[in-house]
């Protein structure tokens, strides 16, 4: 099986960063993608960012362009969300997720993706 393990999140203040990362182990998803979302209480998991292992295309939502970014450590199966310019709207657990395959329906679908880490609580204050 496949595990995710996300940290880094934290407590920031409006304006500030963050680096979260995403570690995987077991299978590599070669064909896959791996994404990150996100949930604030009371509200349904939404699409934030995502990244193919197996191309250089990179995904965002509406919400985060300009200001967040995905990327991948070379010779680790890593995956970073460096979040810049933070506001407290982008409070939420983060989680990450990984799918076997393209999710040729919607890359932003939570449904699409069969693993989920724990996720890592990020807080940005005001």
């Amino acid at each position: 099986q496949v595990q995710l393990v996300e940290s880094g999140g934290g407590l920031v203040q409006a304006g500030g960063s963050l680096r979260l990362s995403c570690a995987a182990s077991g299978r590599t998803f070669t064909s896959g993608v791996m994404g990150w979302f996100r949930q604030a209480p009371g509200k349904e998991r939404e699409f934030v960012a995502a990244f193919r292992w197996s191309g250089r295309n990179t995904y965002y939502a509406d919400s985060v362009k300009g200001r967040f970014a995905i990327s991948r450590d070379n010779g680790e199966n890593t995956v970073y969300l460096q979040m810049d310019s933070l506001n407290p709207e982008d409070t939420a657990i983060y989680y990450c997720a990984a799918t076997a395959k393209f999710p040729i329906l919607g890359i932003g679908v939570p449904s699409a993706y069969g693993y989920w880490g724990q996720g890592t609580q990020v807080t940005v204050s005001s």
